[in-house]
Protein backbone atom coordinates (compact mmCIF):
# COMPACT_ATOMS: atom_id res chain seq x y z
CA UNK A 1 0.00 0.00 0.00
CA UNK A 2 2.93 2.37 1.03
CA UNK A 3 3.95 1.78 -2.78
CA UNK A 4 1.13 2.95 -4.11
CA UNK A 5 0.75 6.21 -2.42
CA UNK A 6 4.13 6.81 -3.39
CA UNK A 7 3.41 6.17 -6.80
CA UNK A 8 -0.09 8.62 -6.85
CA UNK A 9 2.79 11.12 -4.85
CA UNK A 10 4.89 11.30 -7.99
CA UNK A 11 2.25 11.11 -9.98
CA UNK A 12 0.56 14.07 -8.80
CA UNK A 13 3.66 16.09 -8.55
CA UNK A 14 4.07 15.41 -11.74
CA UNK A 15 0.72 17.06 -13.14
CA UNK A 16 1.73 19.96 -11.12
CA UNK A 17 4.05 20.81 -12.46
CA UNK A 18 2.89 19.85 -16.06
CA UNK A 19 -0.02 22.25 -15.03
CA UNK A 20 2.49 24.68 -14.18
CA UNK A 21 4.47 24.39 -17.26
CA UNK A 22 1.11 24.86 -19.59
CA UNK A 23 0.31 28.15 -17.56
CA UNK A 24 3.41 29.77 -18.44
CA UNK A 25 3.08 28.77 -21.55
CA UNK A 26 0.02 30.14 -22.04
CA UNK A 27 1.03 33.73 -20.34
CA UNK A 28 3.95 33.62 -22.89
CA UNK A 29 1.31 33.04 -26.31
CA UNK A 30 -0.97 35.69 -24.31
CA UNK A 31 2.10 38.14 -24.17
CA UNK A 32 3.27 37.34 -27.47
CA UNK A 33 -0.03 37.50 -28.76
CA UNK A 34 0.13 41.02 -27.74
CA UNK A 35 3.01 42.57 -29.84
CA UNK A 36 2.20 43.49 -33.38
CA UNK A 37 1.68 40.63 -35.90
CA UNK A 38 4.40 40.62 -38.85
CA UNK A 39 3.50 41.64 -42.23
CA UNK A 40 2.42 39.18 -44.76
CA UNK A 41 5.86 40.08 -47.20
CA UNK A 42 7.64 39.33 -44.23
CA UNK A 43 6.70 36.04 -43.40
CA UNK A 44 6.94 35.85 -47.21
CA UNK A 45 10.44 36.61 -47.20
CA UNK A 46 11.35 34.81 -44.03
CA UNK A 47 9.62 31.67 -45.27
CA UNK A 48 11.79 31.76 -48.67
CA UNK A 49 14.99 32.60 -46.60
CA UNK A 50 13.98 29.08 -44.79
CA UNK A 51 13.17 27.64 -48.23
CA UNK A 52 16.27 28.05 -50.24
CA UNK A 53 18.64 27.09 -46.98
CA UNK A 54 16.55 24.03 -46.56
CA UNK A 55 17.12 23.96 -50.26
CA UNK A 56 20.93 24.37 -50.47
CA UNK A 57 21.27 21.61 -47.44
CA UNK A 58 19.14 19.06 -50.13
CA UNK A 59 21.19 19.74 -53.08
CA UNK A 60 24.36 18.73 -50.73
CA UNK A 61 23.05 15.63 -49.56
CA UNK A 62 22.18 15.11 -53.00
CA UNK A 63 25.77 15.66 -54.14
CA UNK A 64 27.75 14.10 -51.31
CA UNK A 65 25.70 11.12 -49.97
CA UNK A 66 25.14 7.86 -52.36
CA UNK A 67 22.00 6.92 -50.29
CA UNK A 68 19.53 9.55 -51.15
CA UNK A 69 16.10 10.09 -48.85
CA UNK A 70 13.47 10.30 -50.93
CA UNK A 71 12.97 13.94 -51.29
CA UNK A 72 16.26 13.86 -52.99
CA UNK A 73 14.63 10.19 -55.08
CA UNK A 74 12.14 12.68 -55.92
CA UNK A 75 13.67 15.47 -57.55
CA UNK A 76 16.15 13.40 -59.41
CA UNK A 77 13.35 11.73 -60.74
CA UNK A 78 12.27 14.73 -61.70
CA UNK A 79 15.07 15.80 -63.44
CA UNK A 80 15.62 12.72 -65.30
CA UNK A 81 11.79 12.80 -66.45
CA UNK A 82 12.55 16.63 -67.82
CA UNK A 83 15.57 16.02 -69.92
CA UNK A 84 15.40 12.37 -70.33
CA UNK A 85 18.85 11.51 -69.43
CA UNK A 86 20.23 10.49 -65.57
CA UNK A 87 22.65 12.59 -64.14
CA UNK A 88 25.61 12.05 -61.77
CA UNK A 89 26.88 14.61 -58.88
CA UNK A 90 30.18 14.36 -57.43
CA UNK A 91 32.84 16.20 -56.00
CA UNK A 92 35.92 15.78 -57.40
CA UNK A 93 39.07 14.62 -55.51
CA UNK A 94 40.87 17.93 -55.71
CA UNK A 95 37.95 19.82 -53.54
CA UNK A 96 36.93 21.71 -57.07
CA UNK A 97 33.16 22.50 -58.43
CA UNK A 98 30.87 19.30 -58.18
CA UNK A 99 30.72 17.63 -61.53
CA UNK A 100 27.68 16.96 -63.28
CA UNK A 101 28.22 13.43 -65.36
CA UNK A 102 25.46 12.24 -68.01
CA UNK A 103 24.91 8.11 -68.08
CA UNK A 104 24.58 7.41 -70.91
CA UNK A 105 25.05 3.80 -72.70
CA UNK A 106 28.44 4.85 -74.01
CA UNK A 107 29.16 5.81 -70.61
CA UNK A 108 29.11 8.71 -68.17
CA UNK A 109 30.41 11.99 -69.80
CA UNK A 110 31.47 15.50 -67.89
CA UNK A 111 28.90 18.34 -68.54
CA UNK A 112 30.37 21.92 -69.17
CA UNK A 113 29.49 25.40 -70.24
CA UNK A 114 25.76 26.06 -70.76
CA UNK A 115 24.82 22.49 -70.67
CA UNK A 116 26.20 22.39 -67.29
CA UNK A 117 24.65 25.58 -66.10
CA UNK A 118 21.13 24.77 -67.41
CA UNK A 119 21.07 21.66 -65.19
CA UNK A 120 21.83 23.21 -61.97
CA UNK A 121 19.21 26.37 -62.34
CA UNK A 122 16.78 23.33 -63.05
CA UNK A 123 17.74 21.16 -60.21
CA UNK A 124 17.92 24.28 -57.86
CA UNK A 125 14.61 25.02 -59.30
CA UNK A 126 13.06 21.79 -58.82
CA UNK A 127 14.44 21.59 -55.12
CA UNK A 128 12.94 24.97 -54.15
CA UNK A 129 9.97 23.77 -55.49
CA UNK A 130 9.61 20.22 -54.12
CA UNK A 131 10.72 21.74 -50.19
CA UNK A 132 7.73 24.97 -50.22
CA UNK A 133 5.52 22.32 -51.30
CA UNK A 134 6.72 20.36 -48.36
CA UNK A 135 6.65 23.26 -45.72
CA UNK A 136 3.88 23.71 -43.78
Amino acid sequence: MNTQSANVRTMLRTYGKQLTSAKRLARFRQALGASPPMDDVAKQAKRRELVERISHEVIENLIVNTDHSPVVAAILKTLEAEFGQRYLFEYPVDGTDVQILKDTQHGSFELSGSERNKIMRRLWEITLSKVDDTML
